[in-house]
This record gives C-alpha cells, sequence and structure tokens, in this order.
C-alpha cells in the first residue's frame, strides 16, 4: 500500500467521517467562516450572533467534541487528528463557557470585522454573484441588530469590552459607513457593479441600508455598552490565561515568558545595532533606517506598484524554494498580492479554496492617503504571508486531503502554531540566504523586533507585571508607558503604533503567539537536529513540520518529538 507522509492510506475513519460532517455544519453555523474557506451556500447569509445564536453555536461544538472524546483512533493519523480536535474545539468552547466569545469586540478581530472583510472573499465576477452580495447586503441590518443584542445580553452578564475598545469599534464602523460626503465602503463596493438597471438598484439601496445600519450600530454601541463598559485596559490574569490558551494552544508559563520576552527583546536589538554599522557607520539604528528609507531604490511609487511588487516578490519567493528547500504542490504555487479597500486592517493573509480556484491572498492596507511604500520592511513581510510562511502551511495542508480530514485542512486553526510558522519562516529566509541584503534583514530584524516586545507588552499590561528598570518610561504598564515603549521599539508611523497599541489591548492574548510560536519551532528543530546528528535533513524536518496540519503548540510540540 502507498504511504504518504508516514500514515498509510485508507478509507476515512469514523473520526474522518465526524470531522468532515462538522464542516458542513460549522459552515452553517458560522456563515462568513464558510466564505472564509470557501464552502459553499452559505454566502448570502450572516452568522445568527444573538443569545440564541452562540448557545446553538457553542452547543454544536459541545456534542462534536464530546464525539469524538468518545471514539477509538484507528491509527497514528486519526490520533493526530483527535488531539488536535479536542484541543481546538475545547479552547473555542472555554471562551464560551466564560462568556467571552459573547461578548467579543474590539478594533482588530472580532465579529463587526467581519461584516466588511467578508466582501473581499466574495466572488463579484458574474451578475449571480452580484445577486449573491446584493442579498447578504439586504441582510446586514437585521444580523447587526442580533449582534448588539448579544452584546447588550453579554454585558448584563458582566462581560463587556473595555470602553476605549467600544469607541474604537463604534468609529471603525462610522467609517465603513461613511457619509454623503464622503461615500463608505458599501457604496462604493457597489457602485460600479456590471449588472442590469434592476439588480443595480438592488444592490445601491442594499448599500445604504447596510451603511444606515452600521450608523446605527455605532449609536447604540455608544449610548448602551459604552455605560456599562470599564474603563481599565487590563484583562486581569485569569482571562488572560483562558485567552493565551485558545490563541498558542498551550499552557504557558507567563512570568517565565514575560521574562523570556525582555532577554529576546535585548538580543534583538544588540543585532540591530550591529547591522546599523554596515549600513550607516556611526548613525545607529535611526539613521541606518533614515538612510534606507532615502534610498530611492527602495521605494515604490503608487498602489499599481506596489502590488505588481508584491506579486513578484511572492512569485520569486516560490520558485526559488520550490524543489530546493520545500516540495510545493502545483496549486500551492499560484498566490495573489492584493490591496485592501479600506485603511487600517494591517497586513493579513486569506487562505484558498479548497479547490484552490480562489487563491491564497496576501492583503495590505495601507494608511489612508498614503501610495508610496518602502521595499526594505516589507520583504520579510511577503515571506511571512506568503512562501514559505502562511501560504504554504495553509495551503500544504489543504492539499492533503489523502492525509489530513476536512476539518484539520479548512477549520483547524491555531494562531500560535500559523503565526509562528509564519515567523519562524521569516527568520529562516534569513538563514537561507533570501535576506543578505542589508536593508532587508535590517527589515526582517525590525519585524522581530516588534513581535518581541508584543510580548512583554501584552503581557505585562494585561497582568500588571513589573518593568525592568530603565526598559521602559515607567516601573508599571499603562497606556502611556506601553505607547512610549512601541515608540522605542517599533519603527512605525505613530498612528500605527497607536493602532498597534489598541489591537493589544482589545486582543489579550494573541499578540505574543507569534515570537512564542517561533520559540517552540526553534527549540523543537534543535532537539530534531540533537537527535539525528549528521542525519538531520532541514527540508525532512519541514516536511514533518507542514504534514502535520495545525495544531496547538503543546500538542504540535509532543508530535514532533517523535520524529
Amino acid at each position: 500500500m502507498r504511504r504518504v507522509t508516514g500514515f498509510p492510506l485508507r478509507p476515512p475513519s469514523p473520526l474522518d467521517q465526524l470531522a468532515d460532517g462538522f464542516v458542513e455544519s460549522y459552515a452553517a453555523s458560522q456563515p462568513t467562516v464558510a466564505t472564509y474557506i470557501g464552502v459553499r451556500g452559505h454566502d448570502d447569509r450572516w452568522p445568527d450572533l444573538s443569545t440564541d445564536g452562540h448557545a446553538a453555536h457553542a452547543d454544536l461544538l459541545r456534542r462534536t467534541r464530546a464525539r469524538a472524546e468518545a471514539m477509538e483512533p484507528v491509527d497514528r493519523r486519526d490520533e493526530v487528528a483527535r488531539s488536535a480536535m479536542l484541543e481546538r474545539l475545547g479552547a473555542e468552547l472555554d471562551r464560551y463557557d466564560a462568556g467571552y466569545a459573547q461578548a467579543e469586540l474590539n478594533t482588530i478581530s472580532s465579529p463587526l470585522q467581519e461584516f466588511r472583510e467578508t466582501f473581499d472573499l466574495m466572488p463579484t465576477e458574474a451578475e449571480e454573484d452580484w445577486t449573491t452580495v446584493a442579498v447578504r447586503l439586504a441582510a446586514m441590518p437585521a444580523a447587526l441588530l442580533g449582534y448588539a443584542r448579544g452584546l447588550d445580553d453579554a454585558a448584563d452578564r458582566g462581560r463587556v469590552s473595555a470602553a476605549r475598545q467600544v469607541r474604537l469599534a463604534a468609529e471603525r464602523a462610522r467609517q465603513w459607513a461613511g457619509t454623503d460626503e464622503r461615500p463608505g465602503f458599501f457604496t462604493r463596493l457597489v457602485r460600479d457593479a456590471p449588472v442590469a438597471t434592476s439588480l443595480g438598484r438592488d444592490l445601491a439601496d442594499a448599500a445604504e441600508r447596510a451603511s444606515g445600519a452600521l450608523h446605527g450600530f455605532a449609536g447604540h454601541l455608544e449610548r448602551v455598552l459604552l455605560p456599562l463598559a470599564p474603563e481599565t485596559d487590563a484583562v486581569g490574569r485569569d482571562r488572560y490565561v483562558l485567552e493565551s490558551r485558545f490563541h498558542t494552544g498551550a499552557r504557558l508559563d507567563l512570568d517565565e515568558t514575560y521574562d523570556w520576552g525582555w532577554a529576546e527583546l535585548a538580543r534583538i536589538v544588540a543585532e540591530k545595532e550591529r547591522l546599523a554599522e554596515e549600513i550607516a557607520p556611526g548613525q545607529g539604528v535611526a539613521g541606518a533606517m533614515a538612510a534606507l528609507d532615502a534610498d530611492p531604490a527602495r521605494m515604490i511609487h503608487g498602489r499599481d506598484a506596489l502590488q505588481a511588487w508584491l506579486q513578484e516578490t511572492a512569485d520569486r519567493a516560490v520558485a526559488a524554494l520550490d524543489g530546493v528547500h520545500f516540495e510545493i504542490p502545483e496549486p500551492v504555487r499560484r498566490i495573489e498580492g492584493r490591496l485592501t479597500p479600506t485603511s487600517g486592517e494591517g497586513v493579513y493573509y486569506s487562505a484558498p479554496t479548497e479547490d484552490f480556484s480562489r487563491p491564497g491572498r496576501m492583503w495590505w492596507s495601507l494608511p489612508e492617503g498614503v501610495d508610496d511604500m518602502t521595499t526594505w520592511r516589507e520583504t520579510t513581510t511577503v515571506f511571512h504571508e506568503g512562501v514559505p510562511g502562511h501560504h504554504l502551511q495553509i495551503g500544504q495542508a489543504l492539499h492533503d486531503a489523502d492525509r489530513l480530514n476536512r476539518w484539520q485542512r479548512l477549520l483547524c486553526w491555531c494562531s500560535g502554531s500559523a503565526e509562528g510558522w509564519a515567523l519562524y519562516a521569516e527568520r529562516l529566509m534569513g538563514e537561507l540566504g533570501f535576506l543578505a541584503d542589508p536593508g532587508d534583514r535590517m527589515g526582517m530584524l525590525d519585524a522581530q523586533e516588534l513581535r518581541a516586545a508584543r510580548v512583554v507588552l501584552d503581557i505585562g499590561l494585561h497582568l500588571d507585571l513589573p518593568i525592568p528598570a530603565g526598559a521602559a518610561a515607567g516601573s508599571r504598564w499603562s497606556y502611556d508607558v506601553a505607547l512610549a515603549f512601541l515608540r522605542r521599539h517599533v519603527s512605525m508611523d505613530d498612528a500605527m503604533r497607536v493602532d498597534e497599541l489598541h489591537r493589544y489591548l482589545g486582543w489579550p492574548g494573541q499578540a505574543p503567539v507569534y515570537k512564542v510560536g517561533e520559540r517552540v519551532l526553534l527549540t523543537c528543530r534543535e532537539e530534531a537536529r540533537r537527535r539525528g546528528g549528521d542525519a538531520f535533513d532541514l527540508k525532512q524536518w519541514h516536511r514533518s513540520v507542514l504534514q502535520l496540519g495545525q495544531l496547538g503548540l503543546d500538542p504540535l510540540a509532543a508530535e514532533l518529538a517523535r520524529s
């Protein structure tokens, strides 16, 4: 019998059948997730974000987890899949049982963002596609009302986001809704739709109603939710432990991770200072970065040129790595670089559909009014979002239908595993010589400094941990101390630093996962190298990581210890 990645081909096990059916049930429960993963038939609907809707979804998770727990794995492949399913569904359920999932509202990643970003992933090539867009737009007001009522109920039970996040969410909703003088996202989305006149009118009317609903939602947040919202940004240790476990799939020693983060930050700063001497001797890191910013060869002018550069850089990486450092399946060799239609959404990746008809995409969000960008900071980010980062990891899993069940390929997601791999991919490209240019290497180190700063700021602020003497502008964390810390360690426009801080405050436990996940992978790699000695094969080790699909960091480390 032919073997695939150490697992024999076999008929689907009972666990596989449960997992495959769960994908369909989850897609029906969460239509925006269905759009993201490419499961068809749900693009005209929204999730039910009311209290009853949340309860129904949590019940689906609970029933599925119980069934998986009762099943006996038929082989090692089943053991890995079952371990992943129990850990991931359990972590998601914990957030519902604690009431935090029902109260989710923040400036970066909550149901609010899905009301805007979902349309980026919907097809608009044919008139029937625009009909689906019109139906989903028309359903937005009722969905937003359900979301508002769900947030109200959660607040009544003592679960409500911090006041700063409520204000920022209201501001974001109004930005997307627009005004008569400055049309919002939905008006722009449908304005030039190539459709018949009657459908065009339906689209325009639905866009207007969706925009009005967002204005109404913003007002509701300020009138009803804001008076109940705490002014304190920090969430405290109990909630942070739960959120950290959800994002990492690990039971971290948070105090040890905090101390390690400070040491890692110091290491990266010292390496940047050494590199700065190569770029601009005697000018320090700031002077080296200024020299890189002033280099016209490193500047891209205009959105079209930026998108072309993103695409060319991603394509070059695929061509250089395939067959040499990785075996990249043919469908995964295609990736698209895109610019988001609105600002303030950062840089992110969206996965291909399971048939690869919609490719994986890297999305760059430029600040309002900005059309130029320096490349030295972004080369490493292309590797992070593309190949060998997110696109390779997620695309490889999607391609491995003969080894991973459908839930593993489409729905099994752990931020610690995903972001840890992507940050590891940046460092790997430096090790492989793809960041030999001093500017590109400075960009990679700059990104590493940001991620290390996130570890100490996120854990320290939410847990109110002491700051080492002289490491920041204060002995304890506060909003102002945190912002000053970012100004010291993050080379961004100040408005983007503020956005970064707001992200950490509203999304506790997620920011450290990049460095934490990278740390796990580096540790596992060194242990495998020690076990293998001269026989250690880096390419084969990467294959063993990718072939596991997504796992929480604790299960991932346990599996890699076997290889």
